[in-house]
């Protein structure tokens, strides 16, 4: 394909994911009472159980806009994911093998569901995340709670992305297995190191300093972990299958050659040795 029809498939698929996330980022805006609501309630649940006064509070006058605004886009880009994943595809299908899409999709259908349960397990943890971080506020109608809303929304998208990116790591181990790269041997040699830099990178990425938070994405992480460990092996034993029953048929072929290359040559043995004694 030239490169300006590439461009202009380009341009075609970027605007159609753009539309896509401004229908969602509509959508996101009409939705946006529920969800903050929903998002909200762990700061009630700890007003009507620690006696507190706890809410969210709008420091500013266009901080309420601000909010609506990225909640709603942050709706939108959730919402319109398939369109705009579907999009990607498309602009990049054409250039990939049949083997490549099939991986391509093998991937995608794996990585979702991987994305989603981090994603799940952020927002079940949220709530105990919260009353551990505010425990320590003292008791009584004296003591008070005032999260800033924009602080509060952004340390809430950054808790559920974070655990949803770190469910992806067995995917890049296995991505890089069957790229040749690394055999699901080393992967599990290396266990211990990887269990320590799993907790070491789940303490550093999560937003809070508490220990709960990071062993409850560690522990996830690190089941995962050795699945893809299993998953590499398996894939390096049907590798080396493959390549073991390749070679065995060479050298077949080879054994078969050589046996046809020399009944020529002790057939004119035998007729140069049949004409010497006929003379």
């Amino acid at each position: 394909m030239p490169l300006g029809e590439h461009l202009r498939e380009l341009r075609k698929r970027l605007l159609l994911a753009t539309a896509g996330l401004v229908v969602g980022t509509i959508g996101g805006w009409f939705l946006y009472e529920p969800i903050f609501q929903l998002l909200q309630e762990p700061v009630a649940q700890l007003a009507a159980e620690q006696d507190i006064d706890a809410s969210l509070n709008f420091s500013t006058i266009a901080s309420s806009f601000d909010v609506q605004l990225r909640v709603a886009a942050f709706l939108g880009v959730l919402a319109s994911s398939p369109w705009w994943m579907y999009q990607l595809w498309a602009f990049l299908a054409p250039g990939l093998t049949t083997k490549e899409r099939r991986s391509a999709v093998a991937f995608l259908v794996t990585g979702v569901p991987l994305f989603a349960g981090g994603v799940a397990m952020a927002w079940i943890a949220l709530p105990n995340t919260f009353f551990l971080l505010t425990q320590f506020i003292p008791e009584g109608t004296q003591s008070s709670l005032f999260i800033d809303a924009t602080v509060y929304l952004k340390f809430v998208v950054q808790f559920l992305l974070i655990f949803g990116f770190a469910f992806l790591l067995p995917m890049v181990l296995v991505a890089l297995n069957l790229l040749g790269l690394v055999k699901g041997i080393t992967w599990l040699k290396g266990w211990r190191w990887a269990v320590i830099i799993i907790f070491v990178l789940a303490a550093l990425a999560t937003p809070t300093a508490d220990p709960v938070t990071f062993v409850l994405m560690s522990l996830p992480i690190v089941a995962l972990y050795f699945l893809a460990v299993g998953v590499s092996m398996l894939n390096d034993r049907r590798r080396a299958k493959k390549a073991a029953i390749e070679d065995a048929e060479l050298n077949a072929a080879l054994r078969e050659d050589g046996s046809t290359g020399s009944s020529p040559a002790g057939s004119a043995a035998t007729t140069g040795s049949s004409d010497t004694d006929d003379s």
